[in-house]
């Protein structure tokens, strides 16, 4: 079948996707040489600065993040793929004020070699930078074994964590461990029900059966070793729901952020069916659940599923979360 998107020529896919995206949020944003998004109040900042990387084809990830008390610069790599290391080198020399720079990498093989060269780099030239990886997908390995999880949607929520506590004025250390502590407790499930096409190339990402769906999906079409016959909303969430609990072995009394982020092609009506079971779930075992997000804030093309993530909350954690930000997809 004939792939059928709204594009051009595939090569200038993340080009023209970074120009549209500019245009359309002037006020925030700036587009630099190297497909570097920057925040426009970077020049005045004089504080802890955050840049990340990541390949396009997950709009509105990542940056649709890039703003006060998120992110100031996200360097874009071609549709799934990741940037060269030269490319976060420069992103890193602009973001860098003074005060240090904290760099946030999802544990991808691409970002994470592009990642490991670009701090060998910034290290010999001198420059302050402390590394953060956010790996926090329980599906394709145990929790002893944390380097090995990919990163999902967890990033979005570390960069509100950091953002804010550079914001505060924060050391980057003291930035840095904030984010570690967030990211060493939180926790991301995907389901999918319907595999997503590349759309460079029109070739399928992942192939479902017409009544299966796969508990444990990457945003690439990895597998994740829970397919199965489709499941009702209320059966999917209890299932999903009382992995990330045991993975982070929450218990009664404690208080979580819950987030629901559809991965493409799956309607709100469904997450908000979804989002209520996990409410009534949490509820029986006294868990409060004290920040939330339904939504799409990492999406996979037009793959039908949803990325669950948990993570444990506490006072500092949640002030953070709470304090103000402006980006072009998270206004709080």
């Amino acid at each position: 079948m004939k792939m059928k998107k709204f594009i051009n020529a595939p090569e200038n896919l993340t080009p023209e996707l970074l120009e549209g995206f500019v245009a359309a949020n002037r006020d925030l944003v700036s587009l630099q040489p190297g497909n570097m998004v920057v925040n426009n109040a970077l020049a005045a900042a004089n504080r802890v600065t955050i840049v990340t990387q990541g390949g396009s084809g997950h709009e509105p990830a990542i940056s649709g993040f890039v703003g006060e008390g998120m992110v100031d610069v996200s360097v874009v790599g071609d549709v799934f793929a990741a940037p060269g290391p030269q490319a976060c080198v420069d992103a890193i020399k602009l973001a860098d004020k003074g005060k240090g720079v904290l760099y946030i990498v999802l544990n991808h093989a691409g970002d994470m070699l592009t990642g490991n060269l670009t701090m060998k780099q910034v290290k010999k030239e001198g420059l302050n930078v402390i590394k953060v990886v956010t790996q926090e997908d329980i599906s394709n390995a145990p929790r002893e074994n944390s380097e090995d999880r990919r990163g999902l949607v967890g990033c979005i929520p570390t960069y509100k964590i950091a953002g804010a506590a550079a914001a505060q004025g924060k050391s980057l250390e003291e930035v840095a461990a904030v984010a570690q502590r967030f990211a060493d407790n939180m926790a991301t499930l995907a389901v999918a029900a319907r595999g997503a096409t590349h759309p460079s190339t029109g070739s399928m990402l992942a192939d479902l059966g017409e009544d299966e769906m796969e508990i444990g999906m990457g945003q690439h079409g990895e597998g994740g070793g829970g397919r199965q016959p489709m499941k009702s909303a209320d059966e999917t969430a209890e299932i999903m729901i009382n992995g990330l609990l045991a993975d982070l072995s929450i218990k009664s009394g404690e208080k979580v952020m819950l987030i629901l982020n559809g991965t493409g092609a799956t309607t709100l009506m469904e997450l908000f069916i979804v989002y209520r079971r996990c409410e009534q779930l949490l509820k029986a075992k006294n868990i409060e659940i004290v920040a939330n997000v339904v939504g799409e804030l990492l999406t996979v093309q037009e793959q039908a599923g949803f990325q669950m993530f948990m993570a444990r909350m506490d006072d500092e954690l949640l002030e953070l979360w709470n304090a103000p930000c402006v980006t072009p997809y998270m206004r709080k």
